[in-house]
C-alpha cells in the first residue's frame, strides 16, 4: 500500500491571484501553517515530492534535510499555466477579458487561457504523475507538497472523475489530505483535514 499525504502551499505574498508559473513568496502565517501540518507528519514520512515553485519546494526541502530522507522536485506538480492571467486579480481578468473567467470556472474544458495550458495537457501530466507513484513507490509513506489546482486534479484522478469535479473542491491555503493507493485501487483517505 502506498500513503500520500497532499499538502497545498500556505497563504502568499499579495493577496488572491492567478499565479500558476508566478513565483510569489509565502507570508509568514502562510508558511506557519504549513509547518503546522508538518509537525503532525514528521514522524510518518519516507519521501517529499514537491512542485519546482518555492513556495512549496523550500519548505519541502527543509523538511526533508531535518529528517535526512529524499525530497524530489517533480515539474509535472506545478500549477496550471494561467497564461496572460498570470499574476492577475480575478477582477483585473474580469475587466480585461469579460465573461471568460465565469465561462472558464463553469467549464474549463471549454475554455483555454490566452497564452496558458490546455486543462487536458495538466489533467495529462497529473495523471502520468500519479501512475508513476503507484507504480514506483509501493509501500512507503509519501508527502506531496503541491498546488489548489495540481491537488485537485489529482484527487479527480483518484476518483476516476471529470475534470469538471476539480470545481466542486475546496482546497484551503496549508489543506492536508490523504490519499491511498493498494493492489490496483486508489482511495481518499480524508480531504482538508486541519492539523
Amino acid at each position: 500500500m502506498i500513503t500520500v499525504d497532499l499538502l497545498r502551499h500556505g497563504e502568499l505574498v499579495g493577496g488572491i491571484k492567478y499565479r500558476g508559473q508566478t513565483d510569489d513568496p509565502l507570508t509568514r502565517e502562510g508558511l506557519a501553517s504549513m509547518y503546522a501540518v508538518w509537525k503532525r507528519l514528521q514522524n510518518k514520512v519516507d519521501l517529499i515530492i514537491t512542485s519546482p515553485l518555492s513556495r512549496c519546494r523550500r519548505p519541502a526541502m527543509a523538511w526533508a534535510e531535518s529528517k535526512g530522507i529524499e525530497c524530489i522536485v517533480d515539474a509535472r506538480l506545478s500549477e496550471l499555466h494561467y497564461g496572460e492571467w498570470e499574476g492577475m486579480t480575478p477582477d483585473e481578468i474580469r475587466e480585461k477579458y469579460p465573461d471568460l473567467l465565469e465561462q472558464w470556472r463553469r467549464d474549463p474544458e471549454s475554455v483555454l487561457v490566452p497564452g496558458g495550458e490546455s486543462i487536458h495537457d495538466f489533467q495529462a501530466r497529473i495523471a502520468q504523475f500519479w501512475e508513476e507513484l503507484c507504480r514506483n513507490h509501493k509501500g512507503q509513506r509519501l508527502l506531496v507538497v503541491a498546488h489548489s489546482g495540481s491537488i485537485r486534479m489529482l484527487i479527480a484522478e483518484v476518483m476516476n472523475a471529470p475534470i469538471i469535479s476539480t470545481r466542486s473542491m475546496q482546497m484551503p491555503y496549508a489543506s492536508w489530505s490523504r490519499v491511498s493507493h493498494e493492489k490496483g485501487n486508489s482511495h481518499i483517505e480524508f480531504l482538508n483535514r486541519k492539523p
